[in-house]
């Protein structure tokens, strides 16, 4: 007998997820100088994968202690893994955590973390329905967030003005100008450091031009804060949008992953930094995110929050971890100053100061889909189709060939 069609068969096939795909490609190229730019994670300079030395001490000090078990954790998370995730990212002398209106959830990574909070403002923001009101995310940006925003139930997903192609840099005029056209209480993802893809970030004063409109038109802020620490080195550089933006007065939500920042990738460790008008209003909030999470995953997994917890609560531990964070984002910043130098002194066309401008993990280079089909193809140099790289993918030992091949695109391929 023949076997009944199968209920699933018109499930169509989803695409591969770009980086992940990128990831594949190169490890079946078999060409002895490839080069893998596109990966999503720190890398030594050996190309490989960095335990920091701090997670190390913290693991073997859990693995120690007989007071721990594995029971439930509470639905919203450890807590004080949450209370030292929301200080990390407001500041230890912050007004807001002082007057009792700053809350955490424990999430699944950032990502957990903006779901968690885009359930929540769909469903109470400025109301009880809000599929209706737009979401703003920066064009470009990484490309989950158009996807949790609408998995959540948002149907109105804009883009806003962020990258300048032309000069390579913040298009600070477009982004103003979207924020002052944008309907009252629309929501803005705003990229607190670190902009993925772009590695642009605004100026402390661009900032404050970007924060008065939103005040001024009742606009929403929903922080993605991915990358504190890993930026520039410094925990409160990286975190001075979100300070400012607390100090004035603003009800908002800030999703922290520390996947990079830890180096704890697979530990899925995150958190949702919720900042109320009064601890009433928190009080409400969290009840209602406690809901969704109960119904997303029930309950957090411990190890991670507990690696984090501890170092964060432990003046010794925080201290060895940010000089930990400071050896990744030197590292990164090292390999752009030599990047830049290196295609300047190729004479490579066009300029390229953009590369030591931008900040964190990735960097437009500004190659076109052409240009980076030469990189892949001929040079085996393997990067996303928007041309951003991931500067950790540069080592000392490869970094010529890759200057080299960049140079080579540019003059052959326009």
């Amino acid at each position: 007998l023949a076997l009944a069609m199968s209920i699933f068969s018109e499930v169509p096939q989803a695409p591969p997820v770009a980086v992940f795909k990128l990831t594949a490609d190169f490890r079946e190229d078999s060409h002895p100088q490839k080069v893998n730019l596109g990966v999503g994670a720190y890398r030594t300079d050996d190309s490989q994968p960095w335990v920091l030395p701090v997670v190390k001490k913290v693991e073997r000090l859990i693995v120690e202690d007989s007071s721990l078990n594995h029971e439930y954790l509470p639905i919203l998370g450890l807590p004080e893994f949450r209370s030292a995730a929301s200080k990390v990212a407001l500041g230890e002398d912050s007004a807001a955590i002082k007057d009792n209106r700053v809350g955490g959830v424990q999430a699944l990574g950032g990502t957990g973390a903006l779901r968690i909070g885009a359930e929540f403002l769909r469903r109470w923001y400025n109301g009880v329905n809000n599929t209706a009101t737009p979401v703003y995310v920066s064009a470009p940006t990484w490309e989950n967030h158009n996807a949790v925003f609408a998995d959540a139930g948002f149907k109105d997903i804009r883009p806003y003005h962020y990258w300048d192609a032309a000069k390579r840099g913040l298009d600070l005029s477009g982004f103003l100008d979207d924020l002052e056209k944008a309907p009252e209480h629309s929501i803005f993802v705003l990229h607190a450091c670190a902009h993925n893809p772009t590695g642009t970030d605004p100026s402390q004063d661009e900032w404050k031009k970007i924060a008065e409109i939103m005040k001024r038109r009742n606009l929403f802020v929903f922080f993605d804060s991915a990358y504190q620490g890993f930026a520039s080195g410094s925990l409160e550089k990286d975190a001075w949008a979100i300070r400012f933006f607390v100090s004035e007065g603003f009800e908002l939500l800030v999703a922290q992953s520390f996947s990079k920042n830890f180096g704890l990738y697979n530990e899925r460790v995150g958190n949702l930094t919720v900042v109320a008008r009064d601890n009433e209003n928190l009080t409400r909030i969290l009840s209602q995110m406690e809901k969704i999470v109960r119904t997303t995953w029930s309950n957090p997994p411990s190890q991670g929050a507990r690696i984090v917890g501890k170092t964060l609560n432990c003046p010794e531990l925080f201290a060895e971890w940010k000089d930990n964070v400071k050896t990744m984002a030197d590292r990164v910043l090292l390999m752009r100053d030599q990047l830049k130098a290196k295609l300047q002194a190729l004479g490579t066309p066009g300029t390229w100061d953009h590369i030591t401008q931008q900040i964190g993990m990735f960097s437009f280079t500004g190659l076109n889909p052409k240009q980076v089909e030469f990189m892949i193809k001929e040079k085996h140099v393997y990067l996303m189709a928007s041309g951003r790289i991931n500067m950790c993918g540069l080592t000392t030992k490869n970094i010529d060939y890759v200057a080299q091949s960049i140079h080579e695109a540019v003059t052959k391929v326009q």
